[in-house]
């Protein structure tokens, strides 16, 4: 799972100093009123305030590239959970809840990120399509890559997964960061906190450990692989976000849009 950090464009800047003829979030090219400026998500409708849609031909643009993004990260994440030779701290959760329960790992993974999204009603996070397909898509691809995966019971088997596992993940997690239509529903708490005072470095490293440590003592497995993607993800994500990136679409306010990107600490830099 990655995390985010807020960027503010140009537009935000201006917006900020409140300079009138800064972009409207809304309807990109008319002049943002000065009220709107003093009040930022204030001036959104109630519709506006939950959800962040952008234009119609946007999504259709962007839609393919996110799906897409999500099935390779299912992909990834399975294999990884099949290696069974150590997993990223939320999927370690994941994976201990799903030992104590009637459940498999992707319908856990599902429920914990409906969970978390309720999380963002006190932080008035706004919910994009992919904050949604999110939640849904990866677990459930996971599922369905853990059934026609043979059983890795022997060690070259074991890292040809986590291997293959690793390497996907960089473009799925590029590509589903790069539509930019919504951060998934664990991004938009450590982004929402973040935005009141910690540093995204900070409320990043303490959400996981949580994750990661509630999830080893509930029997989640912890091991090579925990540390490989640690090391590995940020760079991999960076070189497949760097030629995936779709630019942020019309409408985007960096007032009350979180930027979703990867963390310093992710990205090695």
């Amino acid at each position: 799972m990655t995390t985010a950090r807020l960027i503010p464009t140009a537009a935000g800047r201006s917006a900020r100093a409140g300079r009138p003829d800064a972009p409207h979030p809304i309807c990109p090219g008319t002049a943002k009123p000065k009220a709107e400026l003093d009040h930022g998500a204030d001036s959104f409708s109630p519709v506006q305030i939950v959800f962040a849609v952008p234009p119609r031909h946007e999504v259709l643009r962007r839609l393919p590239r996110l799906v897409v993004g999500l099935i390779l990260c299912g992909v990834a994440f399975g294999l990884a959970v099949q290696a069974d030779l150590g997993l990223d701290p939320w999927d370690v959760l994941h994976q201990g809840i799903a030992d104590h329960i009637d459940m498999s790992i992707g319908n856990v993974s599902v429920l914990v990120g409906l969970v978390v999204l309720l999380g963002w009603i006190p932080l008035r996070e706004r919910i994009g399509i992919g904050t949604v397909l999110n939640t849904i898509i990866i677990g459930l691809t996971m599922d369905l890559v853990m059934q026609v995966l043979p059983d890795a019971d022997t060690a070259v088997l074991q890292w040809t997964m986590l291997v293959a596992g690793l390497v996907v993940a960089g473009p799925g997690i590029g590509l589903y960061i790069g539509a930019r239509l919504g951060p998934g529903p664990r991004d938009g708490i450590m982004t929402g906190v973040a935005r009141r005072g910690p540093s995204i470095r900070l409320v990043r490293t303490l959400i996981e450990l949580a994750a990661l440590t509630v999830g080893w003592l509930l029997g989640g497995t912890v091991g090579i692989g925990t540390i490989l993607f640690a090391v590995t993800i940020g760079p991999n994500v960076q070189f497949w976000l760097e030629r995936c990136d779709l630019g942020h679409p019309p409408g985007f306010d960096p007032d009350v849009d979180p930027q979703v990107d990867p963390d310093p600490t992710l990205a090695g830099v």
